[in-house]
């Protein structure tokens, strides 16, 4: 089942990226990887600033989460990630078809360039990698994110 996930899921939530964002360690640029991946503090942050998080839960756990955020005249799909032991089960599909549901808007998505399976992930649901000058100009007007990550990201374009 996927669901809006609620102020009572914020630890779940927690847990849910950090172990999954453990893929991400010795991929990523050496200096954009901290442990906890997402503090609290950042999560919270997130939440504040208008990322909603989104669910997929079975026999009451919940085993994988996705944000959405409306940002100006796009919509943003942000945090995706799904309990290690429980990846390459669709959860990450299912969620990802759900949130294109939820928008009108055109639908932008921002990983790590190194992500290949991350990139993957998106391209085999439909979206597109933009052009390098494309992607400076998105990660700038729609993200608020250190300049190092706009040089070690990636933008991906779709639609609802």
């Amino acid at each position: 089942m996927i669901r809006k996930c609620t102020e009572e899921d914020f630890e779940t939530v927690f847990e849910i990226v950090n172990d999954a964002a453990a893929a991400y360690k010795g991929v990523i640029p050496e200096d954009r990887w901290k442990e906890p991946y997402m503090s609290r503090d950042e999560l919270r942050h997130e939440i504040d600033d208008g990322v909603v998080f989104w669910g997929y839960e079975d026999e009451g756990e919940l085993l994988g989460v996705m944000g959405i955020q409306d940002v100006i005249d796009v919509t943003l799909i942000r945090h995706a990630y799904v309990r290690t032991g429980r990846q390459k089960k669709g959860i990450g599909s299912k969620l990802v078809a759900h949130l294109r549901t939820l928008s009108d808007r055109q639908i932008l998505i921002g990983t790590w360039a190194d992500a290949a399976w991350a990139v993957r992930f998106y391209e085999k649901h439909g979206f597109r990698k933009v052009s390098f000058e494309e992607k400076e100009r998105l990660l700038r007007k729609y993200w608020n994110i250190p300049e190092r990550q706009v040089e070690t990201s990636v933008v991906l374009k779709g639609s609802n």
